[in-house]
């Protein structure tokens, strides 16, 4: 397997890092994550002109990219300035839309493509990451439907326009069948958007459905046959969180090795001290384990089923494990300073923490590649 990205992809990468290094500097990601909004509109209006979204989709959808390798360039670059813009939403509702829109729905691709802003609203307070867990239900009202239940933690939600919701309408609380999914926009009659800030940057929003009704053309693909759509769309946004991350780390590796080669200490640099030298060079092998894990989950995205799961759920446990111990150690080998609010590093493993808890965390993707093996 030739590991090396294509020259389109190398481009790309190396565009994006000067963009956001000119436009994203710490003090402005702090503004914008910080901000009401959770998100900068003039930096996300760039990405869309810069083609920055339209490289997460493929040619048949109005992009010029979306394969794995695409997904992981743009979000480790994302990852190594702690970009919050609402990427991660467009990656999973503009997959779902791909796999089971019709025409007229995937008419919305070429929107998001433009900068319209989509969020995949699926997990809910009780769904304890367990995909077919769903208690939200759509109820069949003359030619529409109805929706009631609640969506928790739905990114940049209330600066969205239109949601890809996950709703029952058929079936038991965990069963895979029955689910189905709906195309919601934003102004839909009773639906309650309430936002707050993340703890580690931007906004998320709990998505209330109180008797909301939306359109008979809502319903995204088959109704109840959701659960491999879903299954999908999930997967895209494990593989971008795995490269967001791969990203950070990076990003907290080089300052820990330059805080090693200037802070002194007893009149030498503390990088000459033969302990830390190695507890270094076990965080550089743990990280390039982790990026083998990400190049793995991207090159497993067409394949069969259960192989593209069981990689995603492994590069999804190895992020996790390995993303925590590069925040432990990064923090540690600075001493008290690393905690500080006013140093970047604070802010990596912040994200490096969360992000085991987006979509699963180690725990339970090291339960779901077991099972998956089994299958």
């Amino acid at each position: 397997m030739n590991f090396e990205h294509t020259e389109d992809r190398r481009m790309l990468a190396d565009s994006l890092n000067r963009f956001i290094a000119e436009q994203y500097g710490f003090e402005a990601r702090n503004r914008i994550a910080q901000s009401k909004e959770g998100f900068s509109k003039e930096i996300w209006k760039q990405f869309a002109d810069l083609g920055v979204i339209g490289a997460l989709f493929s040619e048949a959808d109005g992009g010029f990219g979306g394969a794995g390798f695409d997904v992981a360039v743009v979000f480790e670059e994302l990852g190594r300035r702690l970009v919050v813009e609402p990427l991660l939403g467009a990656v999973m509702a503009g997959e779902a839309i791909s796999v089971s829109g019709n025409d007229a729905q995937k008419a919305k691709l070429a929107e998001i493509i433009g900068g319209t802003v989509a969020a995949f609203a699926h997990d809910e307070p009780e769904s304890h990451y367990e995909l077919s867990r769903v208690q939200t239900r759509a109820e069949r009202s003359g030619d529409g439907w109805v929706l009631d239940g609640v969506k928790a933690v739905v990114q940049q939600g209330e600066q969205a326009s239109l949601f890809v919701v996950s709703a029952r309408t058929s079936g038991g609380m965990d069963d895979e069948a029955g689910i189905s999914l709906f195309l919601v926009p934003a102004n839909t009659p009773g639906l309650k958007v309430r936002g707050c800030p993340a703890i580690d940057g931007g906004r998320v929003a709990e998505l209330t459905f109180d008797n909301a009704k939306v359109g008979g053309d809502a319903l995204l693909g088959a109704e109840g046959k959701a659960f491999d759509t879903l299954e999908r769309a999930i997967g895209r946004g494990v593989l971008a969180l795995c490269a967001e991350a791969l990203g950070a780390m990076g990003s907290a590796k080089d300052a820990t090795l330059e805080y090693l080669r200037t802070r002194k200490q007893f009149g030498v640099f503390i990088g000459s001290f033969q302990a830390l030298q190695h507890r270094m060079a076990d965080l550089l092998l743990e990280i390039e384990q982790a990026r083998s894990a990400v190049i793995n989950a991207a090159a497993a995205m067409d394949a069969d089923r259960v192989t593209r799961e069981r990689a995603l759920s492994a590069a999804k446990f190895s992020i996790g494990r390995i993303g925590t111990l590069v925040a432990q150690e990064s923090i540690q080998m600075h001493g008290g300073i690393g905690m500080t609010w006013e140093l970047p590093l604070a802010h990596f493993a912040k994200r490096l923490v969360m992000i085991d808890h987006q979509l699963g965390d180690e725990d339970h993707h090291l339960q779901r590649y077991i099972a998956l093996g089994r299958a």
